[in-house]
């Protein structure tokens, strides 16, 4: 059995992160932790968690500790957008997110580079 090595925070509870939490549950490489709104010192308390990526519904707004997580060079945040149907990683990247298996593979590859840099 391969164990969960890639923690993912979904913030807020609108329906498109409902589904986006229950496709990404079938993966047995991911874990989730669900943390909605509101909250005393969330950006912390995401930190805390040293997650590779916090996904959040973008269409819902920015939520306002975003900012001070662009500061963490290891965590990935990555707003869905329904409409469009678009994932924005704020790298700057833009990528298309139609299934749950186009952000694993950007979680997971995040996740990689994360562990080796641990592991040297």
């Amino acid at each position: 059995m391969e164990k969960k090595s890639h923690k993912v925070i979904i913030y807020g509870d609108s329906l498109i992160l409902e589904g986006v939490r229950a496709s990404l549950e079938t993966c047995a490489d991911i874990k989730i932790i669900l943390l909605n709104p509101p909250g005393i010192s969330l950006a912390q308390e995401i930190i805390a968690q040293s997650p590779v990526a916090l996904i959040f519904d973008s269409s819902a707004g920015q939520p306002d500790f975003l900012s001070s997580l662009l500061q963490q060079p290891d965590l990935l945040l990555i707003g869905i957008d329904p409409g469009t149907h678009k994932a924005l990683v704020w790298s700057g990247r833009q990528t298309a997110a139609i299934e749950a298996t186009d952000l694993l593979s950007v979680i997971r590859s995040k996740g990689s580079s994360t562990h080796r840099k641990e592991t040297k």
